[in-house]
């Protein structure tokens, strides 16, 4: 059976392969993630046929930074769709335009820290100020939890230093970069294990192409759930 804490990333081309995709994965996932890549490919059609006619959760990953104007009324929105989780930059301007659109909704905001597939050198390239990357994650996570963020998008390797934060109590970590042991990482250079990631903190882990790419991607997603139930998952506090 499914554990939603496991959200499967739907990066394929189009809706019709995302549904495909989740009619095979069936009951073993109750959590999608439908990003940018599927915008145009009709991911809010998609969005919508899971989330009313599969009773599946839905986390629309747009990761928006505009103007405050703009941005609220983006979330207004998307607001509309009945989703569950939405992604956006976490500059605490941005949050408070995003928490001020899903008002009256059930919408929880997500800030997005650092990109998990970033490094030090990517940041100086960037012109993003001094400092190591954990600090940095720490630090716009506490300013977006100031802001109203309902939780924070980081890697596997900052949570527990998030979780530490006092601000970050009843809030939710949700971190891509999660690779199953011996799995290729692609782009993603800040990782964990499914079993490490939940031990340090994390509500929910999104893995995409490590359930896509499998030959039996059900299998894989069992596997993934599994571990993250397994004793090694165990928070030392629980």
């Amino acid at each position: 059976m499914s554990d939603d804490r496991l959200i499967v990333a739907l990066d394929v081309p189009n809706a019709l392969e995302g549904l495909h995709l989740a009619e095979r994965l069936g009951d073993a996932v109750s959590f999608y993630k439908i990003g940018l890549g599927m915008l145009t490919g009709g991911g809010l059609a998609l969005a919508d046929e899971l989330k009313k006619e599969h009773g599946k959760r839905i986390f629309l990953d747009m990761k928006l930074f505009d103007i405050g104007a703009t941005v609220e009324a983006a979330v207004r929105g998307l607001a509309q769709f009945d989703l569950d989780f939405l992604t956006v930059h976490g500059d605490p301007y941005v949050v408070r335009a995003a928490k001020e659109g899903a008002a009256g909704s059930d919408l929880k905001i997500l800030a997005v820290t650092i990109l998990t597939s970033l490094e030090r050198h990517d940041l100086d390239s960037a012109m993003i100020k001094d400092g190591a990357v954990p600090d940095l994650v720490v630090e716009r996570a506490g300013r977006a939890f100031d802001a109203g963020a309902d939780g924070i998008i980081s890697s596997p390797n900052e949570a527990a230093l998030i979780r530490a934060l006092p601000e970050s109590k009843g809030r939710l970590i949700v971190t891509p970069g999660v690779r199953p042991a011996g799995a290729d990482l692609g782009d993603q250079k800040r990782v964990a294990t499914p079993a490490n990631a939940i031990k340090n903190g994390i509500d929910h882990i999104v893995v995409g192409r490590p359930i896509w790419k499998a030959t039996d991607p059900r299998a894989a997603a069992d596997a993934i759930v599994s571990e993250m139930q397994s004793p090694q998952a165990i928070q030392p506090n629980t």
